[in-house]
């Protein structure tokens, strides 16, 4: 083998592993201990709202509406939960669709 070949796997492989497992760490940990306590964060499920629960659309639905009726605090970050559970590339929905409320 080449003298590149030999300080290659003698040097740098093992740099970028340790880089590589570096960088992983810390996005999980950034993943893990972002955000406020589950009883505080703005969105959650307020009267009588249950995590799972299936929401049919009915005429004259919008996200929104049901953002405001089925969570508190900034309707904003409901309607962004809404879509992304139920992968929704946009925020139009239509009469009869099952919703999933995360």
């Amino acid at each position: 083998s080449s003298m590149i070949e030999r300080v290659f796997v003698s040097r740098l492989l093992p740099l970028g592993a340790v880089l590589l497992v570096s960088l992983l760490a810390v996005l999980g940990t950034a993943r893990v201990t972002s955000g406020a306590a589950p009883e505080a964060r703005v969105g959650d499920p307020v009267g009588g709202g249950v995590v799972g629960e299936r929401h049919r659309v009915e005429p004259g639905d919008t996200l929104w509406q049901i953002a405001v009726d089925h969570y508190g605090g900034d309707p904003r970050e409901a309607v962004w939960r809404i879509r992304e559970r139920n992968g929704l590339d946009d925020p139009l929905i239509r009469p009869g669709q099952l919703l999933v409320l995360p």
